[in-house]
């Protein structure tokens, strides 16, 4: 096993590990808190979400469907973070940290038992799965630094949403909406987790992957897009006509369900309770009982899609600066922006002024972009 430190790149083309100086100070805090909670030393770091939080934004993957190409230990004495010898000068010079110490495993070398062989503690490392809750809420407040790279992804993917979807015609086809917008998040140096698309002939999909299918008269769009570790999530709909009474009246409903969640998404609420208000929420604005079985319904959002998504099992409490993203959806309808619950409320992030919207509640909520 070998140490590596950061090899020297041309400034222009460097790319320099996102990270805050005082957002990683406070982080490291908090999982020193779930240590001390736990009577251990040390904690083994391994998926996607806790690494790229705890690192603030640090790349750790190559396939997007594979597995974390590090794991990081962290204990009393510090940061360790284990790579393969592969991949470690991309790390040391693009990814890395200040203050946290990097190791080097042969390629076809245990990442996860290299990794905890690094502490000093006599007891083996805290596994990251028996703290998962803990690690859930240490991540749940968002901080100065990850709150501002937040705002300015959603922006950036909502104005891709608007200038995609406004040069569409009934005859684009719903791979042209996906690879335009997987053009342009890419080239925001963000990764397209999700992209999907249906025309009108396919509007029964809630999670509808592209087809060579022309949009038709109506059409909807959702991006998941990730950068620096942050996920903003996002849906849109266009159409090139009026649209039905009936088409009408369903968004507005939706949105009166979005609404009810948004009013329920408090400091102090219990996830479970608002899962229990959405539930409601469909009947009371006349969608079927069984509307919340047919799609998830969101949760709360960051460093991942959905951390976690939201059910009646899961009891977390909503703190101050947490993001969420709730899709409420129904037959032909559906709605989602990533939002934070600042101090003076929820704050949209994936907006973008040129979208059509109207208030509902007292918040600008997106309308169908009419073409």
């Amino acid at each position: 096993m070998t140490q590596t430190t950061a090899a020297a790149v041309p400034q222009a083309t460097a790319r320099r590990a996102p990270a805050s100086p005082a957002d990683r100070t406070v982080k490291r805090q908090r999982v020193l808190g779930i240590l001390d909670a736990a009577a251990r030393d040390s904690l083994l770091l391994t998926t996607h979400t806790a690494l790229t939080w705890y690192l603030d934004g640090s790349r750790v993957h190559i396939s997007l469907a594979g597995d974390p190409i590090a794991a990081l230990l962290v204990d009393r004495d510090g940061d360790h973070l284990m790579t393969f010898n592969n991949e470690a000068g991309r790390i040391a010079a693009e990814e890395l940290p200040p203050g946290v110490t990097l190791h080097a495993v042969p390629w076809y070398g245990s990442l996860h038992q290299a990794a905890a062989a690094v502490g000093n503690s006599a007891l083996p490392p805290l596994p990251e799965a028996d703290v998962a809750a803990e690690l859930r809420a240490a991540r749940q407040q968002l901080l100065p630094g990850e709150s501002a790279r937040y705002a300015r992804l959603g922006a950036e993917v909502a104005v891709m949403m608007t200038d995609v979807l406004a040069a569409a015609t009934p005859d684009t086809t719903e791979f042209e909406v996906a690879s335009a917008l997987a053009a342009r998040v890419v080239a925001a140096g963000a990764e397209p987790l999700v992209l999907l698309c249906n025309g009108s002939s396919r509007s029964q999909f809630r999670h509808p992957l592209a087809t060579h299918s022309p949009l038709g008269r109506r059409a909807m769009t959702v991006v998941c897009a990730r950068r620096d570790g942050l996920v903003a999530n996002i849906t849109r709909w266009v159409r090139f006509d009026a649209g039905t009474a009936e088409e009408l009246e369903a968004e507005a409903r939706i949105a009166a369900v979005e609404a009810d969640i948004f009013d329920a998404t408090v400091p102090g609420a219990r996830l479970d309770g608002i899962f229990a208000e959405i539930q409601a929420s469909y009947l009371r604005h006349g969608f079927g009982a069984d509307q919340w079985e047919q799609h998830h319904q969101g949760g709360p959002a960051g460093y991942a899609g959905r951390d976690p998504r939201v059910t009646a099992a899961v009891t977390d409490t909503v703190v101050p600066n947490q993001s969420f993203t709730w899709n409420p959806s129904g037959p032909g309808v559906k709605i989602e922006d990533t939002v934070q619950l600042t101090e003076s409320g929820l704050r949209v992030l994936t907006v973008d002024p040129r979208w059509p919207t109207a208030a509902v509640n007292g918040l600008q909520r997106p309308l169908t972009l009419q073409l």
